[in-house]
């Protein structure tokens, strides 16, 4: 795998939207920022193309919609527990 600033570049662009797709998919309200749902989304892009290839399945020609899939599903996941694990803290809202 060759790493380029391109390839960069554009881990982080889908990073971004996948994870405001997880701030979609995730139902109810979370207190968080915007921009810790862009760094979850950013860090479950990056894991979960890790996952795919070594899975075997991020080597498909065209579109790979298991690895986006996967992608969204990991970003969800790490939302809605750091989304459970801020309201379990004690913050009350009044």
């Amino acid at each position: 795998m060759e790493l380029t600033v391109w390839g960069i570049i554009t881990a982080l662009i889908v990073g971004l939207i996948i994870g405001a797709l997880a701030r979609l998919v995730v139902p109810g309200r979370q207190d968080m920022p915007i921009w810790l749902h862009m760094l979850i989304g950013v860090g479950a892009a990056l894991l979960g193309t890790v996952i795919a290839r070594v899975s075997g399945f991020a080597d498909t020609k065209g579109f790979d919609w298991r690895e986006l899939l996967l992608q969204i599903v990991l970003a969800a996941v790490a939302v809605a527990l750091v989304a459970g694990v801020g309201r379990r803290r004690g913050v009350t809202h009044r």
